[in-house]
């Protein structure tokens, strides 16, 4: 009991376990579950899946938020606890659905058909867990212990927000990315895939012995997973620069990313009906940037106008983007069609 209770990373272990715990059932759910056959998840079982993930997201920010207020987790002000917790929730979920544009190209390029990719993207979850963990991790000792990096935070949002508003946009090259080519040159990879298997064993060419070959898959899974380290970059101290608590950091963090594997094939479908989302979330990380030295030179910003303007810029963002789109969705329906004919 007392080991529960004892304190990690400014909270009791027990909070840590039961997060955990949870985390652990929804992809056991959804491995035991929702993909005990691989099959290609259509749209419709996409959003409602999403859906779920979503209300889930929302019951546990509530419940932390009460938790918080009741005294139950720690002293610390309920509402600023709430806040912040889905202050984050919203801006990790933006930020991720870029992600979706990026996941479909490594896709593609490995050829991995729809019915094996969202097993790859749930057992990618399980290295994000552990990723993202190191990351804010090691984001909490350096703010715990040089407060000043918060304005390298502040600096480096501001610059990347603005270099979004600025630089054009450009599609990744998955042919030339380096742990591509470091994987290709230093592990034997399969031509072929093998329906849902990341590793087989095969004879080698050249001696005739069975060894171990990695698949595409496999491939596709690293891949998406540095790329979620990339984009991470921005989200960590995009959070950081919200709160400091390290729970409420990483609970936001996990729980926007569960949910987006399920909407991906919704998305996947429509990304380029987001094409206007990307300004919109440069101008939040300006906005969080900002409020860091605001926050320290002015006075502190109410968590409540940060959580109001995020989610108005995002939702803009959002809905602008579907308004100035409108009608693309026709065009890239008979082009998917024509291509498919050809």
């Amino acid at each position: 009991m007392e080991l529960l209770l004892a304190s990690w990373v400014g909270k009791p272990v027990w909070m840590w376990i039961a997060f955990l715990t949870i985390v652990g059932l929804l992809l056991a759910f959804d491995l035991g579950v929702l993909n005990r056959e691989n099959k290609e998840m259509g749209i419709a079982e996409s959003l409602w899946l999403s859906l779920f993930y979503i209300g889930f997201a929302v019951v546990y920010g509530a419940a932390i938020w009460w938790g918080y207020e009741a005294g139950y987790i720690t002293t610390e002000d309920g509402l600023h606890a709430g806040v912040t917790y889905f202050t984050g929730f919203f801006i990790e979920k933006a930020l991720s659905i870029d992600n979706v544009f990026v996941i479909s190209l490594i896709f593609g390029y490995f050829a991995i058909p729809r019915k094996y990719q969202y097993r790859a993207l749930v057992w990618g979850i399980i290295a994000v867990i552990v990723l993202r963990g190191i990351m804010i991790g090691v984001g909490a000792a350096l703010v715990q212990e040089y407060d000043w990096i918060l304005y390298i935070f502040g600096a480096f949002l501001i610059a990347t927000g603005i270099k979004m508003l600025v630089v054009p946009e450009t599609d990744p090259d998955v042919s030339k990315n380096p742990v591509v080519r470091f994987m290709t040159r230093h592990m034997r990879v399969s031509p072929q895939l093998h329906g849902q298997k990341f590793f087989i064993r095969a004879p080698d060419p050249k001696t005739g012995r069975m060894v171990v070959w990695a698949t595409p898959l496999f491939l596709a899974l690293v891949v998406i997973n540095i790329a979620d380290l990339i984009f991470a970059v921005d989200s960590v101290p995009a959070i950081f620069a919200i709160t400091t608590d390290t729970f409420v950091v990483y609970t936001a963090n996990i729980m926007a990313i569960l949910g987006l594997r399920a909407l991906y094939f919704a998305l996947a479908a429509m990304v380029h009906r987001f094409e206007y989302l990307k300004y919109a979330l440069a101008v939040v990380l300006v906005f969080i940037g900002l409020k860091i030295f605001w926050n320290n030179i002015v006075g502190k910003l109410d968590p409540a106008i940060s959580l109001g303007v995020t989610v108005v810029l995002i939702l803009a963002g959002i809905l602008y983007s579907l308004y100035k789109t409108r009608g693309q969705e026709t065009v890239h329906a008979q082009n998917a069609k024509a291509s498919g004919a050809d």
